[in-house]
């Protein structure tokens, strides 16, 4: 006889979530070793001293927290999984019945957190980890991927237009800011997940005096040191922001063209083909066994992983009070700045080396001698190639011949690329004599052992969660 389901619901009945989600969960191991009590102490600065309660900053970050776990990207898609998941709601100690935050305040919050204070709760974590022996120090492993941003290439708008509109509005608030600090002040009021509460801006306080150095410099070394310091681009500083000068005719398309959608995601190469707005989240990652990331940067697409590679390194280094004996990355890390960086700093650089020689299916550079003295190649058949650009990033050098002299040569073919003329892309030399000369950087046993052993670390510390299923990278 075939039964027929019939669609009914009894009354809701006295029950518990603490009964419901069971002893073993995931969340409940989350809770019982993760303690987020300090993040009110974080944040004490952004909220007002009166009007009524906001959301718990607690709560905030364990969903900060379960967006990761979950690999989910979006707030409001957060709140619909909160809402059906009790392990979840347990774990934010809402009841069955509690209302829950909405997303948009979620939103809000963290806007009105900014990056900072998202950094500082990163550097708490891996100090709870440091401080439960989860960290080794002894080997750092370096590395980035590709993450997409909710925008689409047609955004792209002229950049100087969006600069343009957002200058005259800055001019605009500072007028009608001008205008009201003549009248007397009143708190506003600003919506604060289903409450109200008057917003007060917190006082900043800034240091004009810089903090002395615990070793002791000459005043000659430490306007040296100044200078030095002020013309480097710090990338975890600057947030990983790029640097928009422009030199000579060098251009990238977002130098000129910005998303209004998503003004910090940037074109970028997928590996599977095409083209999408996006980023580069670059990782520093422990060499122990609990894989811990010790270091994250969120830059544009267009910085390459050797940009900020130092900047990460030394950081780690210095924050968390680690003597590294050598990092292991893949070959974009491998620039004469950062392996003499490395070396310098004592710590051993495994990294595979360019193949300089067999990199394209042209004369490479061994074919070609080098005139040190007037920084010149000489081709083949005896001709000059003068310089006549850098790529800085990717380490090279383009030098060019005499056009007409390079389109009669017979062996123009199996020599350049018809596509670039009589211009070849050719290693500076003192790049390739140091990276030659140092025994840290060879491409024998150890090299592969270690990068390996990087390909199994770094995968698996940013790829699975909890549960052991694979998630994106956020």
């Amino acid at each position: 006889m075939m039964g027929t389901k019939q669609r009914f619901f009894a009354p809701l009945v006295q029950v518990s979530l603490e009964e419901l989600v069971p002893q073993d969960h995931f969340y409940r191991h989350v809770e019982r070793t993760l303690d987020l009590s300090f993040v009110r102490e974080l944040v004490q600065e952004t909220y007002a001293g009166g009007g009524r309660p906001s959301i718990d900053p607690v709560v905030f970050f364990k969903l900060q927290l379960v967006m990761f776990f979950e690999g989910i990207r979006s707030e409001r898609q957060l709140m619909r999984q909160v809402a059906d998941r009790l392990s979840v709601l347990w774990y934010l100690g809402y009841d069955l019945g509690e209302r829950l935050p909405d997303h948009s305040s979620l939103t809000r919050i963290r806007e009105r957190y900014g990056v900072e204070v998202f950094r500082r709760f990163f550097d708490a974590i891996v100090e709870q980890c440091q401080q439960e022996k989860l960290v080794w120090g002894r080997e750092l492993y370096i590395d980035s991927t590709q993450v997409n941003a909710n925008a689409d290439l047609d955004s792209l708008t002229p950049r100087f237009a969006v600069e343009a509109r957002a200058a005259m509005q800055a001019h605009l608030a500072a007028l009608f800011a001008e205008e009201d600090s003549h009248q007397e002040p009143q708190p506003a009021e600003t919506e604060v997940g289903d409450a109200t509460q008057a917003v007060t801006s917190p006082e900043i306080v800034t240091c004009t005096v810089p903090v002395a150095l615990p070793v002791i410099l000459s005043q000659a070394e430490g306007e040296e040191l100044a200078q030095d310091n002020a013309g480097r681009h710090d990338w975890i500083t600057e947030e990983g922001r790029q640097q928009r000068e422009v030199h000579g005719l060098y251009q990238r398309t977002s130098d000129f063209k910005v998303s209004t959608t998503d003004p910090d995601a940037t074109p970028m190469r997928l590996k599977g083909g095409g083209t999408h707005l996006g980023y580069h989240t670059h990782y520093v990652v422990d060499g122990g066994k609990a894989r811990i990331i010790l270091q994250v940067l969120v830059t544009p697409s267009e910085v390459m992983d050797n940009q900020p590679m130092r900047d990460l390194i030394f950081r780690t280094r210095f924050r968390w009070k680690l003597r590294p004996r050598h990092v292991t990355g893949d070959t974009t890390y491998g620039t004469i700045e950062n392996i003499k960086a490395l070396e310098d700093a004592g710590i051993r650089a495994y990294v595979p080396l360019p193949d300089w020689e067999h990199q394209r299916p042209y004369f490479g550079p061994a074919q070609f001698t080098y005139d040190a003295e007037h920084d010149r190649y000489i081709c083949p058949t005896g001709q000059l190639l003068h310089l006549s650009r850098m790529e800085y990033t990717a380490q090279k050098a383009a030098y060019s011949a005499d056009a007409a002299t390079c389109n009669a040569c017979p062996l123009k073919r199996p020599c350049a690329n018809a596509k670039c003329g009589w211009s070849r892309c050719l290693p500076k030399p003192k790049t390739a004599m140091a990276c030659d000369g140092s025994a840290c950087v060879c491409s024998g046993g150890s090299t592969v052992r270690h990068y390996g052993s990087r390909l199994d670390k770094i995968s698996n510390a940013y790829s699975r969660n909890g549960d052991g299923d694979a998630v994106r990278s956020q």
